[in-house]
């Protein structure tokens, strides 16, 4: 992904509404061209899914196992689509999934130890891939960009993180 560095000439006659409005089709542009990549090299690579592989993540993130409610929950996804997601990982041995005794309809679901290990590789081989993808944006650009986006951070409620 190479980045225009150009200036580009500013537009004050259009209405700040309308320039808000192209700020958020070309984050939007922006963010899906890199997912689209990282969905490809993923399928290529690893033969998972960026779905797979973001459900992987948050349980490498809670080694001792979550709730499928609380994935569902992180993830910002339906419980019927960490299911399908849990369903093919567990085929796969990559994760495990556990009725708790003191509950016995709701999972727990971890990492196994083949999937610490499958993760390990495929989130070593996705950092470098988003550094490639973002490699025109030096430490200055990169950390001014975390703080602006930062601002934007709103949860679920409308309130800012």
């Amino acid at each position: 992904m190479t980045i225009d560095s150009k200036p580009r000439e500013r537009s004050a006659a259009r209405p700040l509404s309308k320039q808000r409005l192209r700020l958020w089709l070309r984050l939007l542009r922006a963010a899906r061209g890199i997912e689209v990549e990282l969905r490809e090299r993923l399928r290529k690579e690893f033969v998972i899914t960026l779905p797979q592989f973001d459900v992987m993540a948050a349980l490498a993130r809670n080694e001792n196992g979550i709730t499928m409610t609380e994935l569902s929950r992180l993830l910002m996804v339906s419980n019927g689509n960490v299911t399908g997601i849990i369903d093919r990982l567990a085929a796969d041995k990559i994760v495990l999934r556990q009725a708790p005794a003191s509950d016995r309809r709701s999972y727990i679901v971890r990492l196994t130890p083949k999937g610490a290990s499958l993760f390990a590789v495929v989130a070593k081989a996705h950092e470098g891939w988003v550094d490639e993808l973002l490699a025109d944006f030096d430490t200055a650009k990169t950390e001014d960009l975390i703080d602006i986006l930062g601002a934007l951070a709103v949860d679920r409620r409308g309130e800012k993180q």
